[in-house]
C-alpha cells in the first residue's frame, strides 16, 4: 500500500470525493465517554474549505453533544469500492437560513417539515485531522490486479492511503 500524503486544495479535494462519494458517515459525539454516541449523518456539502456539512434536529442528541464539547469523528466506509476516510474535527451548529436552504434536498422531507422546520439546523464539520484508504485505479482494475496476483504470487499495490491536511 503506497503512502500519499495531500495537503491544502488537493486535500480538500480528494476529502470532497470520498465525503461525497461515500455519502454517510458515522458521526461520533462525546469523544470523552464510553460508549461513543455515534450516528449515521447524510453529508450534504463540503465546501471550498474542506468543511462538511450536514443537517440535523436542533433537539437532538447529537446536537446537545456538540454544544457540550465541539470535537466530533466521522467514519466514512464504502467496503465495496474499498473507500475509507476518518476525519476529526470540531463541529459547529449553524442556524443560518441561507444555509440550511443551500444544504437541503427532497428527501430531508424523511426528517423534516421542509427547509423551514423550525426544528432545523446545519452542522458544520472544520476538520484538525483526516485520514484516507482508497484504491489506486477503479474497483474493477483493482480486482484484475488482486486475480493476476493471486495466479502469478506476485504482490500488486493496490491501493494508497495518506493524511489529508486540509
Amino acid at each position: 500500500m503506497a503512502t500519499k500524503n495531500l495537503s491544502n486544495t488537493d486535500a480538500v479535494s480528494k476529502l470532497k470525493e470520498l465525503a461525497t462519494s461515500i455519502d454517510f458517515a458515522l458521526m461520533a459525539t462525546q469523544l470523552d465517554k464510553f460508549p461513543l454516541h455515534a450516528i449515521p449523518m447524510s453529508t450534504k456539502k463540503v465546501d471550498s474549505k474542506g468543511n462538511i456539512w450536514f443537517l440535523s434536529g436542533k433537539d437532538s442528541t447529537h446536537n446537545k453533544n456538540i454544544n457540550k464539547d465541539s470535537k466530533v469523528q466521522l467514519f466514512y466506509s464504502k467496503a465495496m469500492a474499498m473507500e475509507f476516510l476518518t476525519v476529526y474535527g470540531k463541529a459547529e451548529i449553524v442556524n443560518d437560513q441561507i444555509i440550511i436552504d443551500d444544504l437541503y434536498q427532497s428527501s430531508d422531507d424523511n426528517w423534516f417539515d421542509g427547509k423551514t422546520d423550525p426544528n432545523i439546523s446545519a452542522i458544520k464539520v472544520t476538520p484538525e485531522d483526516a485520514h484516507y484508504w482508497d484504491t489506486k485505479d477503479n474497483m474493477f482494475i483493482s480486482l484484475i490486479k488482486m486475480g493476476v496476483g493471486t495466479i502469478t504470487g506476485e504482490k500488486k499495490d493496490l491501493s494508497e492511503q495518506g493524511n489529508l491536511k486540509v
